[in-house]
């Protein structure tokens, strides 16, 4: 079953800098004009979503917060120029509401009246200025826990009183997670209890198939029993997150490279009869075109973008 990938995670820097060796460097070079040509790339491929990973990272925010010191940014308004192309684009936006906290510590974080508090202000703060934008889609929470099992009760207060922020301050806006331990999932019935309490509009699991947890040719079944599940819970769309990643060493350690791309389309095939939507992590660093104009990767992520566009324009 042929399925394009319909949106990406974005970022503005990589919070693991070993893993973004290859393209680091050239975003943090980037100008206004090239954050909307990162943008207008990811939609000519089709992509429909966009969801930027975190609006602060290593305590510095990329906007003008009172939470934090503004990150210092060749262009002064990454997150307006992102959201005006994508305006232009028809592409939909989801703003992060992370990394309030040390990213490495999400167990804390979601448990941290601190941290939550401070991403709540930011979130105040996102709306005021950013809430006019048609693109600005919805809310991703990226202090992501492992499923182990079944959902944690500490996760599910969290998301629930994330979303409920969400609706009292932006009631027309979508709610997305993309939790991991997608391998360790045991759907049964207290799965589904605890799936149907989560206050959340979409669920992009991760295919952990990058990070070696998971082999390629398992991730049919594990998001075929994810589907079941989700249809009994009569909750969130299922979404899938895959890996267009390998590493140039070790796994978390090394840096983040584009996966040959007969890996990606069995990624790809083996999750399109179960999810609702097929977002990748990432098109930043893992694609681009030759001749981009803020090229941000490895060398071989051309080939990857070449390699996949031929394959969404065969009948």
């Amino acid at each position: 079953m042929k399925r394009k990938i319909d949106g990406t995670f974005f970022e503005f820097q990589h919070h693991n800098t070993a893993e973004g060796k290859y393209w680091n460097p050239a975003l943090g070079t980037f100008t206004a004009e090239n954050w909307r040509q990162k943008v207008a790339e990811i939609a000519d491929l089709g992509m429909e979503y966009i969801v930027i990973m975190a609006t602060a990272l290593y305590e510095q925010c990329f906007f003008a917060s009172s939470v934090y010191p503004k990150a210092e940014t060749i262009c002064s308004d990454p997150i307006e120029e992102i959201l005006s192309e994508a305006d232009e684009r028809n592409v939909k936006v989801f703003l992060g509401n992370g990394f309030y906290g040390n990213w490495r510590k999400a167990a804390y974080n979601i448990t941290s009246k601190e941290v939550i508090n401070r991403s709540f202000k930011a979130m105040e703060e996102l709306t005021a200025l950013y809430g006019h934008h048609k693109s600005f889609y919805g809310w991703y929470f990226p202090d992501e826990t492992c499923i182990m099992l079944n959902y944690s009760k500490k996760f599910t207060d969290y998301v629930n009183l994330c979303s409920g922020v969400c609706h009292s301050l932006t009631p027309d806006k979508k709610t997305l997670i993309a939790p991991y331990g997608t391998n360790l999932a045991y759907t049964n019935s207290r799965f589904v209890h605890t799936l149907a309490e989560l206050d959340v509009d979409f669920i992009a699991y991760q295919d952990e198939v990058g990070v070696r947890k998971t082999k390629v040719d398992r991730t049919a079944r594990i998001f075929e029993r994810l589907r079941k599940a989700h249809d009994k819970a009569g909750r969130a769309e299922l979404w899938a997150d895959i890996e267009l990643f390998d590493f140039e060493g070790m796994v978390y350690q090394s840096a983040l490279i584009p996966a040959d791309f007969e890996r990606v389309k069995k990624q790809l095939e083996n999750v399109a009869p179960y999810a609702d939507k097929i977002l990748c992590y990432q098109y930043q660093g893992m694609m681009n075109p030759k001749n981009s104009l803020c090229f941000s990767g490895h060398e071989s992520s051309s080939k990857l973008y070449e390699d996949y566009i031929n394959y969404i324009k065969k009948d």
